[in-house]
């Protein structure tokens, strides 16, 4: 048992010294504590604590907590690159503070067989290189404390990847996006965002056809949808067995009270828009040119503030304007406080806005990272993709200052208006 708490400490004293320590820990408390809390003490004053779940994402190299197991799988054989048989298994672990993916390798991996949903474990581990979304176990075994655990609101409380029939509506579809499959053929997919009664969902087509002929606000019936248990939230995938079909079925997502925003996790939200800040361009990893954008929402009278990133960065906001914000991620701000993340796998509306067609001609503008059209008098953005510095005339939807074309044609443009809209565009930058 000493051993077990040991490996917390096994760089910091030798074996020999840490069971000594224990042994004169239950001296001093006159034989009032057992070996494995005068272990825990002891680990205590050498500054390795046990933490929380939510704790789990700090920047140590070993971790020590209590868990209850919320879900479990079974052993699994496999077979490693050297050719040597492997097993593994999974443990859904979960406290008041969130839920933990604890992997087990070998022969731990049996111990899956004698746990039980709801018993409380106590786990040594530590991630699996940067990763923060799961713990190898090194070690582990049954604990007597009683845990409270609250799953997640979205009910990512299985480590099931069998599929699934979902009725959802679907909050927002992205443009097709190409790939590159291991063989080196191209493919296509579509991400979108769903809700349902158990809140907001991340939603992955790699046959994108499934998703074609779906607008935002469609109540879809969806069967053979795999979960991705990895991933933060729900997430979901479709391939060519899945289908999806429309259906009258009511559904009304839940929001979360910013109050009851989380420094960590996935949540939904709504408000209106108390302060914005510009959007403020930069460069990703990868070279390309991009945007982030500050913004504070109020509801309630609590304020909670946003981070817009790419193209969310510049959605057309105003003061005073409802918004509604689905899976986004909750970290700590940089200076105190709670920030949501709205990125790639997030969605951002204005429900008072209400698309109307519109035909409209004007010089298409690339800025840094977004596509605009101006006629010198009003600016829109655009979506598309257009040369920069034409002229043209579209006919399309547009939904708050973005135009979404159905029809585009080329118009001749003077060469002074065309200067001018750009010294104005600049200008507005510069502001």
């Amino acid at each position: 048992m000493v051993l077990f708490h040991y490996a917390l400490v096994d760089d910091l004293i030798t074996t020999d010294e840490f069971q000594q320590r224990v042994d004169k820990k239950i001296d001093d408390c006159g034989d009032l504590v057992d070996e494995p809390t005068a272990a825990m003490m002891v680990i205590g004053e050498l500054g390795r604590q046990h933490v929380k779940i939510k704790g789990l994402s700090g920047k140590s190299s070993l971790f020590s907590f209590f868990g209850k197991v919320v879900d479990k799988t079974e052993p699994k054989e496999f077979d490693r690159a050297d050719g040597e048989k492997g097993w593994v298994a999974t443990l859904l672990l979960g406290d008041e503070t969130g839920t933990t993916r604890v992997v087990l390798w070998d022969e731990k991996a049996g111990a899956a067989v004698d746990v039980a949903i709801g018993d409380v474990l106590e786990i040594i581990g530590r991630h699996p290189g940067k990763s923060t979304k799961e713990i190898y176990a090194l070690a582990l075994r049954l604990a007597s404390c009683e845990i409270t655990c609250n799953l997640p609101a979205q009910g990512a409380g299985s480590l099931s990847n069998e599929p699934v029939e979902l009725d959802a509506i679907v909050i927002a579809i992205n443009e097709p996006r190409t790939f590159n499959r291991r063989d080196g053929t191209a493919g296509e997919m579509i991400e979108a965002v769903i809700g349902d009664d158990k809140g907001s969902a991340r939603l992955v087509a790699w046959a994108p056809e499934l998703l074609c002929d779906i607008t935002p606000g469609i109540t879809v019936h969806i069967s053979g949808a795999k979960p991705n248990n990895k991933s933060e939230g729900r997430d979901y995938s479709l391939d060519e067995t899945s289908t999806v079909t429309v259906t009258d079925t009511v559904v009304s997502v839940p929001f979360t009270h910013l109050s009851s925003v989380s420094d960590q996790g996935i949540y939904s939200v709504k408000g209106q828009v108390k302060q914005q800040q510009q959007p403020r361009t930069f460069t990703t990893r990868n070279g390309t040119a991009s945007w982030v954008r500050n913004v504070i929402i109020v509801d309630e009278g609590e304020e909670l503030r946003l981070v817009l990133w790419g193209d969310f960065a510049l959605t057309p906001l105003k003061t005073g304007e409802r918004v509604e914000v689905y899976h986004a991620t909750a970290k700590p701000g940089r200076f105190g406080g709670i920030e949501l993340g709205v990125g790639r796998g997030s969605a951002l509306r204005v429900p008072d806005e209400e698309a109307h067609t519109i035909v409209f001609s004007g010089t298409i503008i690339h800025g840094l990272g977004c596509t605009f059209i101006d006629n010198g008098t009003d600016r829109y953005l655009i979506e598309g993709s257009f040369p920069h510095g034409t002229g043209l005339k579209v006919t399309g939807l547009i939904k708050g200052s973005r135009i979404v074309p159905t029809q585009a044609e080329p118009v001749v443009l003077k060469r002074d208006d065309v200067l001018a809209h750009l010294q104005r565009f600049n200008e507005s930058l510069k502001g």
